[in-house]
């Protein structure tokens, strides 16, 4: 199972020793090397090419004098699944596994401090000691200082090896939110402190606190997710954000749902909420609103309570097709019509709601846009059109309390409205991320992992976080015009955002208070 090295050819005279594994990593005959389990590293072949990846056993083999390393190599040049004479040693994808010498190992220069001959590259961090003193919690970024602190090249968490989907999900989440800072220090059912302290202290705080994380932090946190998820393709295969969010908030930390639904009397709860609709003739350009609320109906479904975070996954099949060639973000998501037993405002007088009639939620005669709920003296004169005699309108739940409190004071509905503040694009399977730092249409951030390379193979990502204020120059324009606008033809970044959206993550400030 050996390939050929420069300083490995052939094998050594037999052993009388039987194979001895290590998953500790300890330094054995053989072995004075500081290389351990999880160790990245490089490996030269014998053309003078190298290969990296992941050191995941240590120990002896029958017949070899030296202590061996099995790696797990980050693209298919190996020949092994793990398995050494019909034995497995560790478990990888096939033609991943490679086993060798493991004085035939390098640190993996990649990670490692640059020379001294890239200054310009130094002051962004790739020498920063990751910090040993007790846990400290840094706020997130917002107007100015995420300008500051974010903003330019070598910013934002570097890519390695298929990271995009982790890297711009944990930039969406943590940099200029604290939403979901929960995952960081609350003690969870099934809470792991290992990965909450690698997530806080070696990527969360870092990004915060100097706007940069290294690449090394996030492969530490994807070997735990390897080892907790029971799934070895973690810290080299191409993976979906949701996939990423679902593990490690239900499998590792153990998190309440962050939605809870129902649909036909029956409850389900999910951590991210995946669009599904049927072909939509009247949608050529629709906002994110009309498509929460379409699938909504579709599903019968209306949200328990108000989520403190909703993420939303956009209508797609597969990572090629999109559904629509643009989708609109919206700035704000009305969830007061999809609540279970929430007051609800008739959509002519504006007096409370009694009844809800899904056929006529397409009846433009009422609105452009939204569900259809009505008073009973409305949905009467509603209803005795003859388009409409047939419709079947539901009874909604108003609570007492309510009645007696609007019958006196008159006041308006109030409207629980949830806050955009990130947004998932992939392209040609890239991940990328726009992010929301400030008040205004125009305070956007763009973020790319891997926006560009120093050297070769053996070189690394330079991550970016730009400006992109041209996005409100899109979000100003009628419809109509958006419509018309050619992808090619849009300004900077902003093409991305319309047209590749994959997640649209919202926030409720209120709620974020109390959970």
């Amino acid at each position: 199972l050996f390939p050929s090295f420069d300083s490995d050819v052939g094998l050594d005279p037999p052993n009388p020793r039987k194979a001895e594994t290590s998953e500790s990593g300890e330094e054995g005959e053989g072995g004075n090397s500081p290389l351990e389990v999880n160790s990245m590293v490089q490996i030269a072949l014998d053309k003078g090419s190298q290969v990296s990846g992941i050191i995941r056993w240590l120990g002896f083999l029958p017949q070899i004098k030296e202590k061996m390393a099995g790696v797990e190599l980050d693209e298919d040049k190996g020949v092994t699944g793990g398995e050494w004479l019909g034995k497995s040693y560790f478990h990888c994808a096939p033609k991943r596994g490679l086993f060798v010498r493991l004085n035939s190992c390098q640190p993996d220069r990649r990670f490692q401090s640059l020379p001294d001959a890239q200054p310009s590259l130094l002051d962004y961090g790739e020498r920063e000691v990751l910090p040993q003193a007790p846990p400290e919690s840094f706020p997130p970024l917002r107007n100015e200082a995420a300008v500051r602190v974010l903003r330019g090249r070598m910013k934002g968490i570097q890519g390695h090896c298929n990271s995009c989907y982790m890297d711009a999900a944990l930039f969406s989440l943590f940099s200029c939110t604290s939403v979901l800072d929960s995952m960081l220090f609350m003690p969870f059912p099934l809470s792991d402190r290992n990965v909450q302290g690698i997530l806080r202290d070696e990527i969360v705080n870092p990004l915060r606190r100097t706007g940069f994380v290294r690449a090394s932090s996030v492969m530490h946190l994807r070997e735990q997710l390897t080892d907790k998820g029971q799934c070895s393709s973690f810290t080299n295969a191409e993976k979906d954000p949701e996939e990423f969010l679902n593990l490690i908030m239900q499998q590792i930390l153990g998190m309440e749902p962050l939605l809870k639904l129902q649909s036909g009397g029956q409850e389900q709860d999910c951590y991210c909420y995946q669009i599904f609709l049927d072909k939509q003739e009247d949608l050529v350009v629709p906002n994110v609103q009309q498509l929460v609320e379409r699938s909504f109906l579709s599903s019968d479904l209306k949200l328990v309570e108000i989520p403190s975070c909703f993420i939303i996954q956009m209508p797609r099949f597969g990572k090629e097709y999109k559904m629509f060639s643009k989708i609109i973000p919206s700035l704000e998501l009305d969830i007061t019509d999809l609540l279970l037993d929430s007051p609800r405002e008739c959509c002519l007088c504006g007096d409370v709601a009694t009844l809800e009639c899904l056929e006529c939620f397409q009846d433009q005669v009422f609105a452009a846009t939204g569900l259809k709920q009505f008073c009973s003296s409305c949905s009467r004169q509603v209803h005795s059109h003859h388009r409409r005699k047939a419709h079947k309108p539901t009874r909604l739940h108003i609570p007492e309390e309510f009645q007696r409190w609007n019958s006196r004071r008159r006041q308006p509905i109030p409207r629980e409205k949830l806050e955009l503040f990130a947004v998932l694009c992939i392209e040609t399977s890239h991940y990328v991320a726009f992010v929301k730092y400030g008040p205004g249409k125009e305070h956007w951030m763009f973020f790319d992992s891997m926006a560009d390379r120093h050297g070769g193979e053996s070189g690394f990502n330079i991550p970016a976080v730009t400006l992109c204020p041209e996005v409100a120059k899109y979000l100003e324009l009628p419809l109509a015009g958006l419509a018309l606008e050619q992808p090619r033809d849009m300004d900077g970044v902003a093409k991305r955002l319309f047209c590749d959206a994959y997640m649209y993550l919202f926030q409720s400030r209120k709620m974020a208070l109390y959970k």
